[in-house]
Parts: C-alpha cells; sequence; structure tokens
C-alpha cells in the first residue's frame, strides 16, 4: 500500500486556482471577510498522511460575532430582488465549473474517493446552484379565499433568517451545498460548519465561490471545529434553522439540542439501506448493482447497499458473483493510480468496520471475499449467512462489506427489508416490473428503486428518510420551498375596519 508522501509530495497539491489557492484562506476563518485564525486544523491526505493544508479553527466564544455578522447580511441579501439573487448562485456555478478538474483532485485527495466519485460531485454540486436558482421563479405565495371581498388574504414565504448547516465528509462540498445553495437563493444567510477533516473542499473553497459571487458580506460564514463549536452553532440564539447530515447518533444530539432551543431542524442522518434479489432477477446485472451499491467510496455513503436480501432459490450463484467482482477490484491511491477503492477515512473508522465484520463471523456468519485490511485500505468484503442480531445485519458499517442474508420468498424479503430502525434508500431486482413495484411499494424508506442500486441523488428531487435515517425532512426540487422559508399571512384592505368596541 502507498506509504506517507514526503515534503515534497505536498508541494503537488494543487491549491493554484483561482478558488483553491491557498494564500487566501491558509490559517484563516471566513465570516464575509478572511481573519486570521488563534487557532488552525491540519487537513491531511487518508492515502498517503501527506499534508494538503492549514485551515483556521473556530472557537465557540467566535459564534456570535459570526450570527451577529450573519444577521446583518441577511436583512440586506433579503431585500435584493429575486433576479439579482438568482444571478449569483449561476455565478457561483460557474466559479465551480471554471475550477471543475482542479477541484475534482481536491477531493479525490481530501476525501479518499476515486475520480468518479469527485466527478459525481462537483457536476452535484453545480447542479444544486443552478436547481437553487430557479426556486426564485416560483410563486412567492398564495391568494386564499377571504371571508370579506373587500379585504384581501394571502400567504407568503419569508426567509427564516440565518441557517447553521453541519455538513460531513464523505461528499463534504455536495453534501453541503445541497443545503447551502437553496438557503442562501432563498434570501436567508448561511453560517456552515464542515467536518474537521474536510475543511476544504468542504469549507473553504465554497467561501471563496460565494466571496466572488457577490454576496454580501456576513451572507455566509464557515466556522471550523468539533463538536464543541457545532454545539455553540445549533444553540446560538440567532440562529433559527439547523441542518446536519451525518450519523444518526450524534443527529439525535443535533435534535435534542435543536428542540429545546425551539429552532427549526432538518436531519439526513444515516442508512441501513435493503437490496432485494429475487429469484428472476438477472443475476448478472443484479450484482454488478450490489457491488457498485456496497462498495463505492468505501461504502462510505448513507445510502450504501447495507443488506443483500436474496432468494434462497439463487443465493449461492449470486454470492459467488458477488465475491468474484469484490475479489476483482483494485485497492490503493485513488490520486496516483487506477483503483476501485481508496482509504478508508481514518483509523478510528477502519476499526470499527474491521470489528463488525470480525464479530459478525465469530456468531456465524461466513467470509466470501475480503475481510482484511493494510493501513487505511480495507478490502471489499462480503459476508454470507448473515443473520438477524449479527453486527452486520444490525449495524450501519460504512465501509466496504456487502452482508448477505438469504430468505425464503418475497414476503420474507420484504419483512427482512422493514426489519430496521432506518428507513433512507432501497431496491428491488426483478424480472417482473409488476413485482418490482409490488415489493417496493411495501419498503419503509424515503427512496426506492427497482432494478437499479440504492445510491442515487439529484439536485432535482426530494431527498431523505424517516425514522432513525432522518426526521422526515427533503431536500431538492421545490421541497427546499419548504425546508427553508416560513410563512407568513397577511391581509389587506383599502379601508380600516371598523369594530363594535
Amino acid at each position: 500500500m502507498p506509504s506517507a508522501n514526503t515534503e515534497a509530495d505536498v508541494d503537488e497539491a494543487v491549491f493554484h486556482s483561482v478558488l483553491l489557492g491557498d494564500a487566501v484562506w491558509r490559517g484563516q476563518i471566513f465570516d464575509g471577510d478572511w481573519r486570521e485564525a488563534k487557532h488552525t486544523l491540519i487537513v491531511r491526505e487518508p492515502a498517503t498522511g501527506a499534508t494538503l493544508g492549514e485551515v483556521g479553527a473556530s472557537e465557540p466564544a467566535d459564534m456570535a460575532y459570526t450570527v451577529d455578522r450573519a444577521r446583518q447580511g441577511q436583512r440586506e441579501w433579503a431585500s435584493w430582488t429575486a433576479d439579482q439573487r438568482a444571478a449569483v448562485m449561476r455565478k457561483a456555478a460557474q466559479l465551480l465549473e471554471d475550477d471543475r478538474q482542479e477541484i475534482v483532485d481536491l477531493i479525490v485527495r481530501e476525501t479518499g474517493g476515486v475520480r468518479g466519485k469527485g466527478e459525481v460531485e462537483i457536476q452535484g454540486t453545480i447542479d444544486e446552484c443552478y436547481h437553487s436558482a430557479a426556486l426564485l421563479i416560483q410563486p412567492e405565495g398564495e391568494l386564499l379565499p377571504s371571508p370579506n371581498p373587500a379585504r384581501l388574504s394571502l400567504a407568503r414565504r419569508v426567509p427564516i433568517g440565518v441557517v447553521g448547516v453541519i455538513a460531513p465528509w464523505n461528499f463534504p462540498m455536495l453534501l453541503a451545498m445541497r443545503s447551502v445553495a437553496p438557503a442562501i437563493a432563498l434570501g436567508n444567510a448561511v453560517i456552515l460548519k464542515p467536518d474537521p477533516q474536510t475543511p476544504i473542499s468542504g469549507g473553504a473553497v465554497l467561501a471563496r465561490v460565494f466571496e466572488l459571487a457577490g454576496v454580501p458580506k456576513g451572507v455566509f460564514s464557515v466556522v471550523n471545529g468539533g463538536a464543541d463549536v457545532g454545539e455553540a452553532l445549533v444553540e446560538a440564539p440567532g440562529v433559527r434553522m439547523i441542518t446536519f447530515t451525518g450519523s444518526t447518533a450524534v443527529g439525535r444530539r443535533v435534535g435534542e439540542l435543536a428542540g429545546r432551543n425551539l429552532k427549526k431542524v432538518a436531519l439526513e442522518l444515516g442508512g441501513k439501506s435493503p437490496f432485494i434479489v429475487l429469484d428472476d432477477a438477472d443475476l448478472d446485472a443484479a450484482a454488478s448493482a450490489g457491488a457498485w451499491g456496497s462498495f463505492l467510496h468505501q461504502g462510505q455513503i448513507c445510502m450504501a447497499s447495507g443488506r443483500h436480501i436474496v432468494h434462497r432459490k439463487i443465493a449461492d450463484d449470486y454470492i459467488e458473483l458477488l465475491a468474484r467482482k469484490a475479489k476483482a477490484l483494485p485497492v490503493g491511491d485513488p490520486y496516483r493510480a487506477e483503483v476501485a477503492i481508496g482509504p478508508i477515512i481514518n483509523s478510528r473508522q477502519i476499526e470499527r468496520v474491521h470489528k463488525i465484520v470480525g464479530d459478525s463471523v465469530a456468531a456465524g456468519a461466513e467470509l466470501a471475499a475480503g475481510g482484511t485490511y493494510d493501513g487505511l485500505f480495507y478490502q471489499p468484503t462480503v459476508l454470507a449467512k448473515v443473520t438477524s442480531g449479527m453486527p452486520a445485519y444490525e449495524l450501519e458499517i460504512f465501509g466496504p462489506v456487502a452482508p448477505v442474508i438469504v430468505v425464503a420468498d418475497e414476503e420474507e424479503a420484504i419483512r427482512v427489508a422493514n426489519d430496521t430502525e432506518y428507513g433512507l434508500s432501497g431496491a428491488v431486482q426483478t424480472g417482473s416490473l409488476e413485482r418490482g413495484l409490488r415489493v417496493a411499494q411495501q419498503i419503509r424508506s424515503g427512496l426506492v428503486h427497482i432494478n437499479d442500486q440504492t445510491i442515487h441523488d439529484m439536485a432535482g428531487i426530494p431527498f431523505g428518510g424517516s425514522g432513525a435515517s432522518g426526521n422526515g425532512s427533503r431536500f431538492g426540487s421545490t421541497t427546499n420551498l419548504d425546508e427553508f422559508t416560513e410563512w407568513q399571512w397577511m391581509t389587506i384592505g383599502g379601508q380600516p375596519v371598523r369594530y363594535p368596541f
């Protein structure tokens, strides 16, 4: 496996473009202006350990000033016309487009994802900007029935105010922009807290984007740091809404703090997505989709295929095909080699993945492929004979592991698919569209796909889950109007109303 880079290798970093030039953001925090920070975070490349950069770190005590500046900026920004705000969003998209290849390189190095993953992430981020600009051609309200013909009754959407966004490390740019872009487009200010493992693509680059796109100072800010900074953002009195994307455990804490402070909260959390393979499925296609759903980005995706639920008649053949694909996938440094599997994000996570695999094998599961690692590189793993109660059955793994559960029939497949607290995504492989629809409609999840795998996301869809996968919020499409605005009822009359007293 690759060894840690020498200092000379750090000079290969791609921080030379308008957005990525680290002379602007090195050691700085951003609240509309770049300011030197008292503390810094060192950002390292998971594949090699090389230093990628150094960003400014915030302190909880900084939050009051940042929020105050955001509130001031938001008042000005909300007064801009819809056309003016849409133009800024389109400019942001163009800035990202201009630096596309350099940003892909950065995403590959900072997240450990393969190049294809980086290309999907930058395109999705650009799409979020354009879709958010398009929100501004939607009606701003509704004319309501009025009992008094002399008075108009109407409801209009108004900005929430200051929105706090807490984003994860696996798709740091896209999953930040999914909230940031619509919130800003609709007249709010945003304070973004990226994950401390990915604060460059997830924070510094986006700060440069909105700075150069022309939002007023304070409309977009970035705060870097750990859980203490995140909790300060959630609890800050001037922040009216929090969106969080990450683990269910942390999401529960965010929801608790936000609820205690009477804030609106949108939670997009983990998953244990079922991938059902029925006995009439195209097995080669199903194994291809199953491998992609479990191994893409090392399985570090909330929608990853977390349980392969396979009909008994074809289970042995499916496991053989899936294991063959797993064994053929090259593992290594995705920036310097053509590989399919890059590094797990950190040592703590790889130890967790391996423990889940080991404990499941100890409980009776069998390794059909993988189950070993070197450094942060985990071999794609297929676990056969997985049953209820095993860690691989119950837990979100967030690693390149495909647990296979064998079922007797369609009804048992549906039962096993719903035997989880999560409800994010699902998929059904079958040769019958009618059968696929019948099964898909009984899967409790926010997303479901027939004859495909579980990992799909686009700017124009209502994305989200339920249960332990989230609180029912939906990002994307016109559903963003519901998430990032609130209603104001207004009545209008030409003459003042007179009352009996």
